[in-house]
């Protein structure tokens, strides 16, 4: 049976993402993940790479390096070394959609990766613009802004991890503080720094 076009344009229609509250019209999924034995498992992984259309091994490689761990990328999910909390890959993949999938110009993500001359560049399908990628300096970051390995900073703690830790924010990075609760404001020292994660100790 031929379907009218009044059907096939109302399916087309549904197929349409609305606007939100915020002016965006596009989005992708929360990152889902579990601990398994020493390993870390981000569940809906090729999900968020069919939402952001991106290759699975590039944004596999981005939060390997922000981890600062190894892992493979198993089926529909990818699979890193280490315990991290669910917490951590939310921050992680905004800051991926932010330097390779959204239009500097327009805000938009109909983007594609191109390199120019072995510069990797953002080009937008929707605005014409294009730009380089920004890279990650993270030693420098940390350094500039005194988040070195064995500093003292002060943090306020706004939540606890599921193992009981408090958690914190500077920048980019989440603070990890052993004992550390909500509404907190604590000085801790810098015990270690991966990727975007620090952990600290008692100064």
């Amino acid at each position: 049976m031929v379907e009218s076009y009044e059907t096939l344009l109302n399916k087309a229609y549904e197929e349409v993402t609305e606007p939100s509250e915020d002016g965006e019209r596009w989005s992708y999924p929360e990152p889902k993940s579990i601990i398994e034995g020493k390993t870390t498992i981000l569940e809906n992984f090729s999900d968020i790479v069919s939402a952001l259309r991106r290759d699975s091994d590039h944004l596999m490689k981005y939060l390997l390096g922000e981890l600062g761990t190894a892992g493979k990328i198993d089926g529909s999910r990818a699979i890193f070394n280490g315990k991290f909390e669910d917490s951590l890959f939310s921050p992680m993949i905004r800051s991926y959609v932010d330097d390779y999938v959204i239009c500097s110009e327009c805000g938009k993500p109909d983007t594609r990766l191109y390199k120019d001359d072995r510069i990797l560049m953002l080009k937008c399908e929707a605005c014409g613009s294009h730009r380089p990628v920004r890279k990650r300096k993270s030693k420098v970051e940390s350094g500039s802004s005194g988040l070195e390995q064995g500093n003292i900073i002060e943090v306020n703690i706004e939540s606890t991890s599921r193992r009981g830790d408090g958690v914190a924010k500077v920048g980019k990075y989440i603070v990890y503080v052993a004992g550390g609760r909500p509404g907190q404001k604590v000085k801790v020292r810098i015990a270690k720094i991966s990727g975007s994660i620090i952990f600290t100790e008692k100064p």
